[in-house]
């Protein structure tokens, strides 16, 4: 396994991390995820670490918390050989309280997290989202006092815009406050508007991508395809799940999977582990979350490290994933002198 640095930071962390999305199936929209117990949970983590895997990423609206709790069970023991990122901002409970990034809601969801996964201290928190009505200073003023209290170790956000991110790193810099060193985002062949300003101001500020659903929400698992009928197991079968996560334009799907398909030809690998492969080669990825409804899924996926595209590969993946941006973008994409596309 390859491990990277996390932003600035000089905390590394495997290329590939497992999500725990199907841990638990606590829900009807989790479930469609997957539902493993705590018994296949640990046989996950023990094929992960026996591959260098040895980060584990949930939330606590993950099956309302049993994922965090099956987490933390299956690691009982082992804590010394794992890292464990998690996030919260999302409603969890009835209150008024009990939703966003407050110091009252983050405080008592860090405290929670640590109990559900039975640890004293978490190597990664992260904003599962932008608060919008809770000043920055009272958000990042409580994650320094957190991180100052030894309950975490490092901190990131998660589907923030570029002025968000910003707003909050600037804040922490003036103060002299712990700053953000990860960005869980959204990012594959099919979703790439990470790289039109996430990517270049991760560069600029040494913020890492943590990127969550880089196989674009199931749909580049190489199950689906042109004049094919969808897999039976799969979150894009449930009409929530579909609702819920990036859209996609069927044509524009098998284009790219179509240039998948081409890639796996060559290279003999199959086509997640080639969109895997190809993210871990952009500017700014730390690490790809992952995810493994079962033993096999989670083998498959680990097979994506270890060998590199050539660049004319990357460069025909890139031609079939490209999109016409939106405003500013195009216009400074014409200006390409003075706004270079992030070198890795």
């Amino acid at each position: 396994m390859e491990y990277r640095q996390l932003g600035g930071s000089g905390f590394k962390v495997p290329a590939l991390t497992l999500g725990t999305g199907t841990f638990g199936g606590g829900t009807e929209f989790f479930k469609e995820w997957g539902a493993s117990d705590v018994a296949e949970a640990s046989r996950l983590i023990d094929v992960s670490l026996e591959h260098g895997l040895n980060m584990f990423d949930s939330a606590d609206i993950y099956s309302n918390g049993l994922a965090e709790e099956i987490l933390g069970q299956a690691i009982k023991g082992r804590r010394d050989k794992v890292l464990i990122s998690t996030k919260a901002t999302f409603r969890f409970g009835e209150g008024p309280n009990d939703v966003g990034s407050s110091r009252w809601h983050l405080t008592r969801s860090v405290e929670a997290a640590l109990k559900r996964l039975g640890t004293d201290y978490i190597d990664l928190f992260q904003l599962h989202g932008f608060d919008a009505v809770t000043p920055v200073e009272e958000v990042v003023g409580t994650l320094d006092d957190l991180v100052r209290a030894g309950k975490i170790r490092y901190i990131g956000v998660s589907n923030f815009s570029g002025w968000h991110l910003m707003k909050a790193l600037a804040h922490a810099d003036k103060f002299g406050l712990t700053k953000y060193v990860a960005n869980q985002t959204y990012y594959s062949l099919i979703g790439r508007e990470y790289e039109w300003e996430l990517m270049p101001l991760g560069v600029d500020q040494k913020v890492g991508a943590v990127v969550w659903s880089p196989l674009g929400w199931g749909r580049l698992t190489g199950k689906i395809r042109r004049n094919a009928p969808k897999p039976e197991t799969s979150r894009l079968n449930h009409t929530l799940s579909q609702q819920m996560g990036p859209q996609v334009e069927d044509e524009y799907l098998y284009k790219v999977v179509d240039a998948l398909d081409e890639v796996a030809e060559e290279t003999g690998k199959t086509v997640p582990q080639v969109a895997l492969n190809w993210l871990l080669q952009r500017p700014t990825v730390s690490t790809l979350v992952i995810g493994a409804r079962n033993e096999e899924q989670l083998r498959q996926n680990l097979g994506a490290v270890g060998w590199s595209l050539t660049k004319e590969q990357v460069a025909k993946l890139d031609a079939a994933s490209d999109k016409p941006k939106i405003y500013p973008y195009w216009h400074q994409s014409g200006f390409e002198e003075r706004n270079p596309f992030p070198v890795k």
